[in-house]
């Protein structure tokens, strides 16, 4: 550190020479060096400052770098939740289309997993004739606190599906990893 007055400072150094400059020269102390500007600089500043008052690193001075960002810990683990599926109609009887909301809300991303559908075929007068389950890939990655939609095409077999009935896919499952 230099003073504002110029005048040179004890150090703590073991000798109890005082001294201004850790690398003398033949300019000698309070003279300044070629790598030195004479030029005035902000208002309270010294040579070797910048205008916000933070020595600029020199030559003999490398400047370090910023200290890494303190964490707390790991991230926290995915959590993925799915909403009610949202069907809408096909030209077929035994195929809908079915839309899917997912939300990862946790710190890492949800790799990989399937989505089961539960279809259930509904006859004539409303009766509940049977469900088939069928099982897609889920659309991953879902990154940390996404939020995504997904539609497919869910169909059964067509001789399930008999005229004056239809499918409703009612149930939807997923399992997943991160």
């Amino acid at each position: 550190m230099v003073p504002l007055d110029g005048s040179a400072a004890p150090s703590d150094s073991p000798s109890g020479a005082a001294s201004s400059d850790p690398h003398p020269d033949a300019t000698g102390p309070g003279t300044p060096s070629a790598d030195e500007s004479t030029a005035p600089g902000p208002a309270g500043a010294s040579p070797g400052t910048t205008g916000k008052g933070t020595t600029a690193p020199s030559p003999e001075q490398p400047s370090s770098p910023a200290p890494a960002p303190s964490r707390t810990g790991p991230p926290a683990p995915a959590d993925l939740d799915w909403g009610a599926p949202s069907r809408g109609d096909t030209d077929r009887r035994w195929c809908e289309k079915v839309t899917v909301g997912f939300h990862n809300s946790g710190g890492t991303a949800v790799r990989s997993g399937t989505v089961t559908f539960g279809t259930h075929i509904i006859g004539a007068l409303g009766i509940d004739w049977g469900t088939v389950d069928s099982t897609v890939d889920l659309p991953a990655p879902i990154g940390p606190r996404a939020r995504t939609n997904h539609t497919w095409t869910v169909c059964v077999d067509a001789w399930r599906v008999p005229l004056g009935m239809h499918i409703e896919t009612r149930d939807v499952s997923v399992r997943w990893s991160e």
